[in-house]
C-alpha cells in the first residue's frame, strides 16, 4: 500500500517535471527531422507519464478552482465551448454524406460515369466512383468520433437510469463526479494508449508497439521513416485509411478533456446547489423551442 502510494506521488511529481520540460523545449521536441525525437514522442505519448501529465493539469486546475470558482467556471465554459465548436463543425459531414451519396447514385445510374473530377480552384482532382463511395465511411467516422464530446455536452447520450432520477440533486452530482473519474477517464486512457501506437503503426515503419521499451524504439531511429498508410480496401477505393486511426486518438483525447469538464461542472453544481444546474451551458435549441419561449415571453 505504501509502495503504491509512493509510486503515484513520484509519478505526479514526474508529471510536473515533464510538463515544464515540454513547455521549455517545444521546438527541439517536435523537430521530427531528428528521428530520435519522433520516437521519444511516440513512446511518451502512449505511456503512463503522458497520463500523469494530464492528471497533473487536471489536478492543478481543480485545486485552483477550490479557491476561485470563477476560474473553474471559465475553464468549464472553455472546454465545453471547444467540444461544441468541434461538434457543430464536423456535424456538417452528415449533410455532405447525403449530398455525396445522391451525387454518386445520380451520376452512376443516369450518366454511367466511372469517375468524378472536382476542380474548384482550377486544379483537377479525379477519383473513381468507388473512391467517393468509400469516402462516406470517413465522413461517417468524423461524426462518430469528433461529435461524441459535443453530444455529451448537449445531453444527447444514452442513459440507463436505474436510481439516478430518484436521488437528490447533490447525490446526482456525486454520481456524475464518480462516473467521470472511474468510468470515462480510465476507459478513454486505455483507448488513447493503445490507439496511439495503433495510429503510428500506420504512419511510420518499422512498426511500433505498446510493449516496446524505449531502448528498443531508439535502436530503430536509424531506419525509421514515414510510411503513411494509403492502401484501400479495393484498388480504386478510398486510400486514406490512416485518418481512421487519427480520428480514434482524437476521439479519446476529446472525451478525456470533456470528462474533466464534466467533473468540474458537477463539483461546481454540487457546491452551489440546484440553482446552478446547467449554468453557462451552451445547449442547442430547436426552432420550435425558440418559438415556444418567445411566445411565453410575450
Amino acid at each position: 500500500m505504501i509502495d503504491g502510494l509512493f509510486w503515484v506521488l513520484k509519478h505526479i511529481a514526474q508529471g510536473y517535471a515533464d510538463i515544464a520540460y515540454v513547455l521549455t523545449n517545444l521546438g527541439s521536441i517536435f523537430d521530427f527531422s531528428d528521428k530520435e525525437n519522433l520516437l521519444y514522442v511516440i513512446f511518451y505519448g502512449g505511456s503512463s507519464r503522458m497520463f500523469f501529465a494530464f492528471f497533473d493539469i487536471f489536478l492543478t486546475i481543480f485545486v485552483i478552482g477550490l479557491f476561485y470558482r470563477a476560474f473553474l467556471w471559465r475553464t468549464v465554459r472553455a472546454l465545453e465551448g471547444f467540444a461544441n465548436a468541434t461538434g457543430r463543425l464536423f456535424a456538417w459531414a452528415g449533410l455532405f454524406m447525403v449530398l455525396q451519396q445522391t451525387m454518386i447514385v445520380f451520376l452512376q445510374r443516369i450518366f454511367r460515369v466511372s469517375d468524378i473530377t472536382l476542380s474548384p480552384f482550377g486544379v483537377g482532382f479525379t477519383k473513381q466512383l468507388g473512391w467517393w463511395a468509400e469516402m462516406l465511411k470517413a465522413e461517417n467516422a468524423l461524426i462518430v468520433t469528433l461529435c461524441v464530446a459535443y453530444t455529451f455536452v448537449q445531453g444527447g447520450h444514452v442513459r440507463v437510469d436505474l436510481v439516478y432520477s430518484r436521488i437528490s440533486f447533490r447525490a446526482k452530482k456525486v454520481v456524475d463526479m464518480l462516473g467521470a473519474l472511474l468510468f470515462i477517464m480510465p476507459s478513454m486512457v486505455l483507448v488513447w494508449m493503445y490507439g496511439w501506437y495503433y495510429m503510428f503503426r500506420h504512419l511510420i515503419t518499422p512498426s511500433v508497439s505498446a510493449s516496446d521499451e524505449l531502448e528498443k524504439l531508439l535502436r530503430k531511429s536509424g531506419i525509421v521513416r514515414w510510411n503513411v498508410e494509403t492502401i484501400g480496401v479495393s484498388p480504386s477505393g478510398f486510400d486514406a485509411y490512416f485518418l481512421f486511426k487519427v480520428m480514434m486518438v482524437a476521439f479519446a483525447g476529446m472525451m478525456l478533456i470533456q470528462a474533466a469538464a464534466f467533473f468540474y461542472r458537477s463539483w461546481l453544481e454540487f457546491v452551489e446547489g440546484p440553482e446552478s444546474e446547467n449554468k453557462h451551458l451552451d445547449k442547442d435549441v430547436l426552432n420550435d423551442e425558440i418559438a415556444a419561449k418567445a411566445a411565453a415571453i410575450h
